[in-house]
Parts: C-alpha cells; sequence; structure tokens
C-alpha cells in the first residue's frame, strides 16, 4: 500500500512539474525589482542568490539556453538534477523501495549551497545580476 501511495505522489509530482514547465513556457516574468517575486529583492532591495532563477527556468522551458544562462547560470545544473532526483524517486516509488539516500548527499547538498554563494557574491561584486 505504501508503494502504490508512493507512485501515485510521484505522479502528482511530476504533472506539478510539467504544468509548471508549461506555465514558464507561457509567461516569462519582467525584469525588474519592482516586479521580482524574491522577498528579499522586493523588500529589502538585496537580491538573494537565487535572484533570477524563476525567469532563467522560464527561458529553459522556452528552449532559449542564452537567456537562461544570463538570467542564472546554475539553472540548466539544477532542473537536471531536479529532473535526475524525479526520476530515481519514480523508479524506487514503482519498484516499492524507499528513495536512496547516499552517504554522499549532505556533503553534495552543503556544496551546492556554497557554490551558489560563491556565484552570487561574485555576481553581487561585480554588478552582474540580472535586473
Amino acid at each position: 500500500m505504501g508503494s502504490r501511495r508512493s507512485a501515485w505522489i510521484w505522479a502528482l509530482a511530476g504533472l506539478a512539474g510539467l504544468a509548471g514547465a508549461v506555465f514558464l513556457h507561457v509567461w516569462v516574468p519582467a525584469a525588474g525589482p519592482e516586479s521580482s517575486i524574491c522577498f528579499t529583492r522586493r523588500f529589502l532591495g538585496i537580491p538573494c542568490p537565487g535572484c533570477g532563477m524563476t525567469r532563467a527556468f522560464a527561458h529553459l522551458a522556452k528552449g532559449d539556453w542564452a537567456a537562461a544562462l544570463a538570467a542564472h547560470p546554475l539553472s540548466p545544473v539544477l532542473a537536471a538534477e531536479f529532473l535526475l532526483i524525479w526520476i530515481a524517486w519514480g523508479r524506487a516509488a514503482l519498484r516499492g523501495l524507499p528513495l536512496p539516500r547516499p552517504a554522499w548527499l549532505e556533503r553534495a547538498v552543503i556544496a551546492h549551497l556554497a557554490v551558489l554563494c560563491a556565484l552570487w557574491l561574485g555576481r553581487l561584486s561585480t554588478g552582474s545580476l540580472p535586473w
């Protein structure tokens, strides 16, 4: 019973992701701090490490890789990781197994956050964050 529920949740997550991709394909958020959905940017006036990611995913949904990389250089990597995690989750769910949690996962998450913050600091110091 648990594996069947997990498979349904996995399928619903896939449908939600597909709906999000279709939505982003149709809509690209406008650039600028006044149109931002980011709390940090909108209310504190400071772009956060993920600023530009929504626009980057919208550009990826349209197949515009150059614009996606300009909006946020880590967006293709993050999109590929989301897809791979979803595939691994589905494989485990359909086989009735728990989602694998490798020993290196925690270190990988910390490394990702470090890269994201380093990129953010570099873009912030050079003024290359997209507005």
